[in-house]
């Protein structure tokens, strides 16, 4: 195999966004200041390396409050965002906590909130049991606002004539098939009262349009990220359809198809936004363990873009 050479096309910008590095510098920050256990509610992100990572530095990972039996530590809150209950409970345990949610995440809320306030009925695109949708819907009471997954869902969605309504998404989405969701919701509610701007977040918009600049030239594409990570599978379905239809998802326990490598001349790489880098030179390094491999960097942007954490933490 080693006589074999494979060009790799890889996708820049890729991996880590602003949300992402914020909330990881601040479960290191709050275990610098507060020390050893820091509870996090939720996975910090959506990436099994990284989180093991703060495992092992003295993060403890929860999924609801209740479970963390010394009350007296600190709590911080992922990235996704969470519902308005749980900082509520937080002060009724009288606990101290931080939120990591990403500051795009957070505009979001407030745009609903304030849509709300405005006597609007709110629609929310996105995937269902997400903890971002679950974060967003339940910042307002319950029945104010509905979920929409797809084109489907917006045919069999009913809404009084005499409500005003509005629509705002989730950031993580496909860029094209939200485009089509948002033109569908528009013909058939043409008053819906959009965004000012758009809620899909810079960084996935990016990563998509970095695929989907290079998919077509690739025989196959792979995707470093969890399968949970939302931005990371929908890259490898911008790959798809953009032209290169044998497209994968990398993840934890994932193994390298070396056989199918053996036909392709040039592979597409790119990495989700909670992926680290060092996953992608893992995996470079093991495709060049069996493979000659010549390497072409194909940037559309430069993302220079940094959120500050909490100035408590600093």
């Amino acid at each position: 195999m080693k006589n074999k050479e494979i060009k790799i096309l890889l996708s820049a910008p890729r991996g880590f966004c602003a949300g992402v590095e914020r909330a990881i510098e601040i479960v290191k920050k709050s275990i610098t200041k507060y020390g050893a256990p820091v509870y996090v509610r939720h996975e910090i992100v959506h990436n099994k390396h990284v989180v093991d990572s703060l495992k092992a530095i003295g993060a403890i990972f929860v999924e609801e409050l209740d479970e963390i039996k010394d009350k007296s530590r600190p709590v911080i809150f992922s990235a996704h965002g969470v519902p308005k209950s749980v900082p509520q409970q937080a002060n009724g345990y009288k606990m101290e906590y931080i939120d990591a949610t990403c500051p795009l995440v957070s505009k979001v809320h407030r745009e609903a909130e304030n849509l709300y306030k405005a006597g609007y009925h709110i629609v929310l695109i996105g995937h269902i049991n997400h903890p971002e949708v679950i974060g967003t819907m339940w910042q307002l009471p319950e029945g104010s606002i509905d979920l929409i997954q797809d084109e489907h869902d917006v045919e069999t969605y009913e809404l009084d004539d005499n409500k005003k309504i509005a629509y705002v998404t989730q950031t993580t989405l496909s860029v094209d098939d939200t485009k089509n969701i948002i033109k569908a919701l528009k013909k058939k509610f043409p008053k819906i009262k959009e965004p000012f701007k758009e809620d899909i977040c810079y960084a996935t918009t990016n990563r998509q349009s970095a695929v989907k600049n290079i998919a077509k030239k690739c025989d196959m594409f792979f995707v470093l990220g969890s399968r949970n990570s939302s931005n990371s599978v929908r890259l490898v379905e911008v790959a798809e359809q953009s032209g290169c239809p044998h497209s994968e998802l990398i993840h934890s326990d994932s193994e390298i198809p070396f056989e199918k490598l053996e036909n392709c001349k040039v592979i597409g790489i790119s990495s989700g936004a909670s992926a680290p880098e060092i996953l992608v030179e893992n995996f470079i390094n093991e495709i060049k363990s069996k493979f000659k491999v010549k390497i072409e960097i194909v940037e559309i942007i430069k993302e220079n873009i940094v959120f500050k954490v909490p100035g408590k933490l600093n």
